[in-house]
């Protein structure tokens, strides 16, 4: 971002105050001029007390506009004041300070950095060589102040008429270009605010997206499998409800069984998203211990499903337990939904050095959509956010394949 970016605009109140420092100098400069003309300071026959009173606002009109167009009035203050000396208008206090605010606006104003430079180095040169000739002439006219001596009088008062004028421009240089840095800094910082409020509102806006998708996540686990649970065992009992009622009672009693366990899931899911962090509980009743229990219900539910561990079990973080879980299940889920009649499953998990595998395999038809739904979607979501990654696809010899790969301990959060 340049400089001339950075420095903000000119805003209506500091033009207002531009306009008030203006009319302020301008009385200033018209009571100076009428008391230097009574008091005679120069001596001899000065100008008419008018030229006094225009010399005063050439001077101090302009700083009207200093901060709009800096380098114009620096110009013509200077003009007016070095024509107002020339002619010995006797104001000496006024002109002087309208200089140096110039000057020091062209420092903290003008974006434009090499023209600032430029512009208020060609004046100092110029008021110096001005200062100088000045000197010369009065030493050639004989003045009053003796040159005799190695350090005479004459000498002094060149001397000094030099440092007060190196003081006077140095300040007024140095003070601007102190001024306009301030200015790119606050500039800056107000910048880096901005973005740093406009980074929080896009987390902030991220995080609540994460959360609704993590809620969808959850309430599609629950719902889908034990939905599915209570289609199959209804349909079983409509089947059966005509030759054997006994078998129809079995069937409702898992359609119940399964209802009950979807509303108790369903209620500490909404629990634990209205405990506030501090109080939620330790752990997740969701682990891999409950593989079996959940092979189980897959069993009783007709799809018939083997359970082997490979590996030493291991303790693996909470987030990585609960989310392999729900790949299982999502994936028991839709292989009883896809498989189709007389469809097995088979789920392996494997403890390697450094990662969890869950595999989830079924024989039967593979699923007939070639869109991925939300139960993939949610898979993958659930790899990524325990580091890991998910593999999901048709089996040639018929049937599908779901497998999870972890890291044992590192859950990088999605």
């Amino acid at each position: 971002m340049s400089d001339s970016t950075l420095r903000r605009a000119v805003t209506a109140t500091e033009r207002r105050h531009d306009a008030w420092l203006a009319a302020g100098m301008l009385v200033a400069g018209m009571l100076s001029a009428a008391l230097g003309s009574v008091s005679n300071i120069y001596g001899g026959d000065p100008p008419a007390l008018y030229w006094a009173m225009l010399y005063a606002a050439a001077l101090t009109v302009p700083l009207a506009f200093r901060r709009r167009y800096p380098s114009i009035v620096l110009i013509a203050v200077s003009a007016a004041f070095f024509v107002g000396v020339s002619v010995g208008i006797p104001e000496v206090y006024v002109g002087n300070v309208a200089i140096f605010i110039a000057m020091y606006t062209v420092g903290a104003w003008l974006a434009d950095r090499r023209r600032a430079a430029l512009v208020r180095i060609l004046l100092i040169v110029a008021m110096f060589v001005w200062l100088l000739v000045t000197v010369f002439q009065s030493a050639a006219s004989g003045n009053s102040l003796s040159q005799e001596g190695p350090f005479s009088p004459f000498a002094a008062f060149a001397m000094i008429q030099f440092l007060v004028n190196v003081a006077f421009f140095g300040g007024a240089y140095l003070f601007g270009e102190r001024a306009y840095a301030s200015a790119m800094d606050k500039a800056a910082l107000e910048e880096r605010t901005a973005e740093l409020e406009r980074e929080r509102e896009r987390t902030a806006a991220q995080a609540v997206a994460l959360d609704r998708v993590r809620i969808a996540r959850e309430l599609h686990d629950v719902v889908a499998h034990h939905v599915s649970a209570m289609g199959v065992q209804a349909g079983a009992a409509r089947t059966v409800l005509d030759r054997d009622k006994n078998a129809a009672k079995t069937a409702l009693t898992g359609v119940e069984t399964s209802a009950r366990q979807a509303l108790t899931e369903l209620r500490q899911l909404l629990e634990t998203l209205r405990t506030p962090d501090a109080d939620a509980p330790g752990g997740s009743t969701l682990r891999l211990d409950a593989l079996p229990e959940l092979v189980a219900h897959a069993n009783a539910n007709g799809l018939p499903t083997e359970l082997s561990v490979v590996g030493e079990p291991v303790e693996t973080s909470e987030i990585v337990q609960v989310n392999l879980y729900r790949i299982a299940q999502e994936a028991l889920t839709n292989a009883r939904r896809h498989g189709g009649p007389g469809a097995t499953a088979d789920v392996r998990l494997r403890y390697a050095e450094d990662a969890v595998e869950l595999e989830v395999s079924n024989t039967g038809r593979a699923p007939i959509s070639g869109r991925a739904g939300l139960g993939l979607v949610g898979m993958r979501e659930r790899a990524a956010s325990s580091g890991g990654t998910l593999e999901a696809r048709a089996r040639d010899r018929g049937g599908f394949l779901v497998r999870a790969r972890v890291p044992r301990t590192q859950a990088v959060p999605a």
